[in-house]
């Protein structure tokens, strides 16, 4: 059987310790966003799209969700003879066994999966952005420069390039230097995170990776700058498109809301770059004679018979009546109490907000102290929570699952 052309590896094993209580149970990538799909449904979905058809998903903090999400595949039309997507715990081998200590350690550790189907251009994702993309284009590019390696980047602000992994590029696109996070950026080229590597490259500076005692087996830190410091021809191809990295409760509650408007930031609903999803079977939403709905998404499923404004609601939540949500995030199977007030806020899976609750509302003096580092402004409840009629939740607090917890 002649070999793949190309095979996508997908980092999926993160912590997403950044957004609390969303991922004490499962993997970020699993984390639901946009009203009926999950963080991974993006680049799962721009793999298929790109005529990519063997995705390797590494998984490895908390992956029963994910695992179970991504079943055969068929979901994102990856349940294929020949290919398909897998699943890629750490494993023990005769050798060894251990957890992956960096992103080129997993791939490392996954070199035998990549060997199987003998392609000739390895891409490397993130599981844990937003953003639509066409592989192909970029690989076109890569095989048109006769590259070693390319890598996405997208133009940032000056004053936010410090933030990033920056690629300072000659005129030719070539990238002559690698600077993580720089105090004094020299370009506004920062590093998405994906890369496409001719795999006997690849394979040769992950084996040196894996030898060097000294290295973080990363590939930005590692592999990128001694790629380029060996001489390879390492590419920035430019992306230019709406793209952002849900790592944080704040970006991830921005990335619902660009969802929102007349013209939204970002459309879910491209029908020539079909976003696909593993979702529920759901009856049409419901909406009730009081209800109201202004500048909102609203999935299958739902019972509205309150007011909902510039909000995202998931499949399965109702909302009863004389109940308001604003600028929220409500995910699956929540139900929100008549009389409730829910503002700015991410109301995780399962949760029951009691009549007449506040969620949201203004700290008063009287308050408990809080730590709202993760937050800021933006209320988060656990999934399975309950929240007690009339208790006050004051903006920004994080009701952290606890079952003789009702948010008071």
């Amino acid at each position: 059987m002649p070999g793949k052309k190309i095979v996508a590896m997908l980092l999926a094993g993160g912590q997403g310790s950044r957004l609390g209580e969303l991922t004490k149970s499962m993997a970020k990538p699993a984390v639901p966003f946009g009203g009926k799909y999950r963080i991974i449904d993006f680049p799962l979905s721009n793999c298929v799209n790109s005529g990519i058809d063997t995705v390797g998903v590494l998984t490895q903090y908390e992956p029963l969700a994910l695992n179970a999400y991504l079943g055969s595949g068929q979901a994102w039309d990856l349940d294929r003879m020949n290919g398909g997507v897998f699943v890629l715990p750490p494993y023990v081998s005769q050798q060894s066994g251990e957890w992956y200590s960096g992103t080129a350690n997993a791939i490392y550790q996954n070199l035998p999966f990549i060997e199987q189907f003998d392609p000739d251009y390895v891409l490397i994702l993130s599981g844990d952005h937003i953003y639509k993309m066409d592989y192909s284009k970029m690989l076109e590019v890569h095989i048109e420069k006769g590259a070693d390696a390319t890598i996405a980047v997208l133009d940032v602000p000056i004053e936010e390039a410090h933030r990033f992994g920056i690629m300072n590029t000659d005129d030719s696109g070539r990238i002559i230097e690698f600077e993580e996070k720089p105090k004094e950026p020299k370009s506004t080229k920062a590093s998405m995170g994906i890369y496409i590597f001719n795999r006997d490259v690849l394979t040769k500076y992950l084996v040196d990776d894996t030898a060097n005692e000294k290295s973080e087996h990363d590939f930005g830190k590692n592999v990128i700058p001694a790629m380029i410091n060996g001489g390879q021809k390492v590419f920035a191809w430019q992306f230019s498109g709406y793209w952002r990295d849900v790592g944080t409760i704040a970006s991830l509650w921005e990335a619902n809301m660009d969802l929102l408007g007349v013209v939204p930031r970002f459309d879910l609903y491209d029908t020539e770059w079909r976003i696909y999803s593993k979702s529920p079977v759901m009856p049409p939403h419901y909406m009730g004679e009081d209800s109201e709905v202004d500048d909102s998404l609203i999935t299958e499923g739902c019972a509205v018979h309150g007011s909902v404004k510039r909000s995202v609601l998931f499949a399965g939540v109702t909302v009863e009546h004389g109940a308001l949500i604003e600028d929220s995030v409500i995910m699956p199977n929540t139900v929100i109490g008549a009389g409730a007030v829910v503002k700015k806020a991410i109301i995780g899976e399962n949760v029951k907000i009691g009549t007449g609750a506040l969620v949201g509302c203004e700290k008063l003096p009287e308050d408990e102290p809080y730590d709202n580092k993760l937050t800021g402004d933006i209320t988060l409840v656990a999934n399975s929570m309950n929240i007690c009629e009339k208790a006050r939740v004051p903006a920004g607090k994080v009701i952290r699952f606890d079952p003789e917890n009702c948010g008071k």
